[in-house]
């Protein structure tokens, strides 16, 4: 789950202790203005909150020299569709915007914290080419990265964050404020379940003060349940809208651009289906786990999820059973079917735990089920049929 830069660094700077410009959230433009009065001074940032880099570049953030300036930002913006290279061509809307104070800024640095599970450590990677991606910094400026990582059985070490600070180059005077953000993001990362914790850009102002000037961070899903104060912050309208549904519901699903809907039990063989489904000459309209146990409730869940996707033109069900039972799953295949009155073609392929039961059912049910025994025979006949009905609607 990802936050917007407001909430990250509302987090960073009362609970972890790492310094933020002065700043206020705004909904309208009147607020946004009066945000601008609250915070005082003679210049401002106003911000587009949407969960993607590369606002800037995209137009969401505006620097204003009066209070009327920063009106007609927020009004600007609200309601606009940031596209940048994270968003896709879709981009995303702007509902809300922040305003912050401009600061002097001498040097821009990055920061960033990101799990390595290779290692199995919490990496920090570092670099004086702030204000850039990563991936630029990395293609652009490979020698400037600094990478640590910290072993979970100690935690960063302060010799760590000072090996950080001396490899970038700051002065004495900073090499403690730097200790202490780096500290703090790694206690953030930590007691948070973070996946990642990003400081871009971390600048130097002109006073030598470290300020965190944009902040990023992300969550482990399935460790919310221990956070419900993060939980709260998940914003919908930032979210696919497939993938919010599917959410809500209890599934893992990512949604993709193919026009074949995939209902699969396990990542790994959910995966292996949109290879072959790929290798058949077809594309996978999404990525669909139903999980362990799938009730036939669940399974027909699942086919709403799917059926959100108006590109969805076939369904191809892939389950092998272990701790699922394939009765179970076939006999929501036969309700969601019938419930849901669907006409669009459907392949089915069980093994495992009962599957010749789930067989039957699938036989019994009258229903014009294109029935499969194994995943490349399924995939075929979920290519064929999607040919199908390109050929019917041309």
């Amino acid at each position: 789950m990802d936050i917007h830069e407001y909430q990250a660094k509302q987090i960073l700077s009362s609970q972890f202790g790492l310094p933020v410009p002065r700043g206020g959230l705004a909904y309208s433009p009147e607020q946004a203005s009066y945000r601008a009065l609250e915070i005082g001074g003679d210049c401002w940032v106003v911000k587009a909150q949407i969960h993607s880099g590369a606002r800037g570049r995209a137009g969401g953030v505006r620097i204003c020299r009066s209070e009327t300036e920063v009106w007609d930002a927020a009004a600007e913006l609200f309601g606009k569709r940031l596209v940048t290279h994270q968003t896709g061509p879709a981009g995303k809307v702007v509902y809300r915007v922040y305003v912050e104070e401009a600061v002097p800024i001498e040097r821009e640095l990055y920061l960033g914290l990101v799990l390595d599970r290779q290692s199995e450590r919490v990496m920090l990677v570092a670099s004086a080419a702030g204000g850039m991606e990563i991936e630029e910094i990395s293609d652009a400026e490979p020698d400037s990265l600094i990478r640590c990582s910290a072993d979970p059985a100690v935690g960063l070490q302060g010799f760590q964050a000072r090996e950080i600070a001396f490899g970038l180059g700051l002065d004495t005077g900073q090499i403690g404020q730097m200790n202490e953000i780096l500290l703090g993001c790694y206690r953030a990362f930590r007691d948070l379940d973070a996946n990642m914790v990003e400081l871009n850009p971390l600048v130097i102002t002109d006073r030598g003060r470290l300020l965190v000037l944009d902040a990023k961070m992300s969550f482990d899903d399935n460790a919310l349940f221990r956070h419900p104060a993060i939980s709260e912050l998940r914003d919908k309208s930032q979210e696919d809208k497939r993938e919010t549904y599917a959410a809500d519901r209890g599934l893992a699903y990512v949604g993709l651009d193919g026009e074949i809907g995939c209902i699969v039990n396990g990542a790994g063989l959910a995966m292996a289906t949109l290879d072959m489904i790929k290798l058949a000459g077809g594309d996978a309209a999404n990525f669909l786990d139903i999980g362990g146990g799938a009730a036939p409730d669940r399974v027909v869940k699942a086919f709403k999820c799917v059926l959100t996707d108006p590109k969805v033109k076939v369904v191809l069900v892939n389950i092998f059973a272990g701790i699922n039972r394939c009765d179970w799953v076939a006999e929501g295949v036969v309700k969601a079917v019938r419930e849901l009155k669907l006409d669009l073609p459907i392949v089915v392929r069980l093994a495992g735990t009962h599957v010749a039961e789930g067989q039957k059912i699938l036989q019994e049910s009258g229903l014009p089920l294109g029935v499969a025994t194994t995943l490349a025979d399924a995939a075929a006949l979920s290519v064929a049929a999607w040919r199908d009905t390109i050929r019917l609607s041309a």
